[in-house]
């Protein structure tokens, strides 16, 4: 089946054997970056080290398996590689369209600056479309427990790539402990400049989140919004207006987002009349394929073909390309732009 992906995290999807080779390149050069991860002396210490299964006990333990790549994600080359070879897995399975995001700040800590990590990033998606023929698009993300300013400064260092891949901003990181309200500025901005926003909300905090998420940071779409019913005003309110829900089973059980996959309200969002879309969020991390999550959606949740098709279809009518783009996707698909 072909299919799409709006919701992917490039640090929480690289290959375990390139973290490997990686880490013992660093390894041989010396790298202070890598000494905490001494101990892993095999591809599948590091495998372990990057995964999690839906026996995860918290959120906290979910956001350390981070760590390790991106030890290794603080050079141009590397960056580029891993998105290239990011292109070549979904690819592998039929994928048409992937949006990835990642948080150009996060690639920093050895001299890299922002811009030079997103021109990375594009140059290996840009590979991977030519080699592997799939769309491709790039997100940049604040994140939620840093200063507005920093933000700001990173939304202004992307500017340069407005119109050359780089779509749209996102806020992501602790929901929770960093509301949305606080970083209205950023997020002004990149709608001032041309940029689509997206805001992760109403995972790991209520639907309150949500709330500020659409009223005042103008996202157009949202990440994982499994909260959202508890407001169910909100939630047709979301409905009316076609905001596009980004939603991660895997990854969701495994944050404790909800409580199992049988419990997660993907199949009551889109029988509500919300434009839900399926994603992996993290294909390392939470060990799982776009292919995996539409399987998963059938047996745990009783997705039926039709609904599965429509998942599909609302994520290409959410994804943030050209209307001319948007039919050819919708010709990949088989569908066009009706219900």
């Amino acid at each position: 089946m072909p299919k799409i992906e709006l919701h992917l995290h490039l640090d929480g999807s690289v290959r375990p054997a390139t973290v490997w080779e990686l880490l013992l390149e660093r390894r041989r050069r010396g790298d202070p970056l890598v000494a905490p991860y001494a101990g892993l002396d095999s591809l599948a210490a590091v495998t372990g080290a990057m995964q999690v299964g839906d026996d995860c006990q918290s959120l906290a333990e979910y956001l350390s398996r981070f760590d390790l790549p991106l030890a290794v994600m603080q050079d141009a080359a590397a960056l580029e590689r891993i998105a290239y070879e990011l292109v070549a897995d979904v690819a592998a399975e039929n994928v048409v369209h992937v949006e990835v995001r990642f948080a150009p700040v996060l690639h920093t800590r050895q001299g890299l600056s922002m811009r030079e990590a997103a021109a990375a990033v594009l140059r290996g998606l840009a590979r991977g479309r030519e080699d592997f023929g799939t769309s491709t698009r790039l997100i940049a993300c604040c994140m939620r427990h840093l200063p507005p300013e920093d933000n700001v400064a990173m939304v202004r260092a992307m500017e340069p790539f407005l119109g050359q891949g780089l779509v749209a901003i996102d806020l992501a990181g602790d929901e929770a402990a960093f509301p949305g309200i606080r970083h209205q500025d950023p997020l002004r901005l990149a709608r001032e400049m041309g940029f689509h926003v997206i805001v992760h909300a109403g995972e790991a905090s209520g639907a309150e989140e949500v709330r500020t998420a659409v009223e005042v940071l103008g996202a157009e779409r949202i990440g994982h919004g499994v909260r959202l019913e508890e407001d169910p005003a909100l939630l047709r309110e979301v409905a009316a207006r076609g905001i596009a829900l980004e939603m991660c089973p895997t990854s969701n059980v495994q944050t404790k987002a909800v409580a199992g996959c049988g419990a997660h309200p993907l199949r009551r969002y889109l029988e509500a009349g919300l434009a839900v879309t399926v994603n992996t969020d993290n294909r390392t991390v939470s060990s799982t394929t776009l292919t995996a999550e539409y399987e998963r959606a059938v047996q745990h949740l009783g997705l039926t073909p039709a609904q599965v098709r429509q998942t599909v279809l609302h994520a290409a009518r959410a994804a943030f390309v050209s209307p001319a783009e948007r039919q050819g996707l919708l010709g990949q698909l088989g569908g066009n732009g009706a219900g």
